[in-house]
């Protein structure tokens, strides 16, 4: 199995006081019950984590912050990078429905160079424990679609959250902005690989968005709907990724430290090593570390816009 170099290019560290969502109230969530990880995760640990699957450089993605904090969030973590050399690129957030969204992504790239794009989660779902957004079709929102155009200027990619019942929408924004990388969060998230009509509507949902060469896709978060590591689950989902979008526009992720809900990440790495156990090396190293790097800018990789 592959025994290379990994990036983890989706985790979260976090302060429990700075998030409302782990520190209030327990409401139903996308991944089921969550007290393990209403506490800190600081860097320390998730190091410490990563270095037990063989993680060397990780990006750290935005964990919901309060909207109206999301400069604070950058500055925290670009000061955690000063101390400790973690993360190696940040994904941050602003709310890309308000005029002034492209004054704090600016004010967030003057804070820290670490800051390559940014996150809003679109994903909408019948079930009202899987929704984030509240409306499926939000990306049709003209100011959304107008702070999206401006991330070309800024240099920065948007991470794309949403379920396959919205990929047909996502496919005409991503074709409405050729210049803007598009990665593709948990893989599209399928809800239920034992359902064929899930299944399909996925594969559809995926094979529309492979049209457009600025699309990328995270392999993560699939133990979401699952709570386990289902290496049936992971294997298919890696299969169709690569089929479609090929090693080169996919990368693997841990989803730290929601997936210590039901795993380690030694275990989850491994999880995923054995399902592309059969992939060329060059493949392998895609995946697992080349996309990541030049997606991200991280190391000797020439980040591409």
């Amino acid at each position: 199995m592959y025994a290379g170099d990994i990036v983890d290019s989706h985790h979260h560290v976090w302060r429990q006081a700075d998030m409302p969502w782990l520190s209030g109230p327990m409401v139903p969530r996308i991944f089921g019950p969550y007290e393990p990880i209403r506490r800190d995760y600081l860097i320390d640990e998730y190091v410490s984590d990563a270095s037990s699957a063989g993680i060397g450089a990780s990006v750290y993605v935005q964990p919901n912050w309060p909207i109206d904090r999301v400069v604070d969030e950058v500055r925290w973590i670009a000061g955690v990078h000063e101390r400790t050399g973690w993360p190696m690129a940040v994904v941050g957030c602003a709310d890309l429905f308000v005029e002034n969204a492209v004054e704090v992504m600016r004010t967030q790239q003057a804070i820290s160079s670490l800051v390559v794009g940014t996150r809003l989660q679109l994903h909408w779902h019948e079930r009202p424990e899987f929704r984030f957004a509240d409306a499926p079709d939000r990306m049709k929102d003209p100011v959304f679609r107008a702070n999206i155009a401006a991330l070309e200027d800024l240099g920065w990619l948007f991470e794309l959250q949403v379920f396959s019942g919205q990929m047909h929408d996502a496919a005409a924004l991503v074709a409405e902005h050729p210049g803007v990388t598009f990665v593709l969060v948990h893989a599209g998230m399928l809800t239920d690989h034992t359902d064929a009509g899930v299944v399909a509507g996925w594969r559809a949902g995926l094979r529309e968005l492979a049209a457009f060469p600025n699309v990328i896709v995270k392999l993560t978060g699939q133990g979401t709907f699952v709570h386990r590591v289902d290496p049936e689950l992971i294997r298919l989902v890696a299969d169709e990724v690569l089929e479609q979008f090929g090693s080169s526009r996919a990368m693997f992720g841990t989803n730290l430290p929601v997936e210590t809900l039901w795993t380690t990440a030694a275990e989850l790495t491994d999880a995923w090593r054995h399902a592309l156990r059969h992939r060329s090396d060059d493949e392998q190293v895609d995946v697992f570390s080349r996309t990541a790097r030049r997606v991200y800018g991280i190391g000797n990789q020439e980040r591409v816009q």
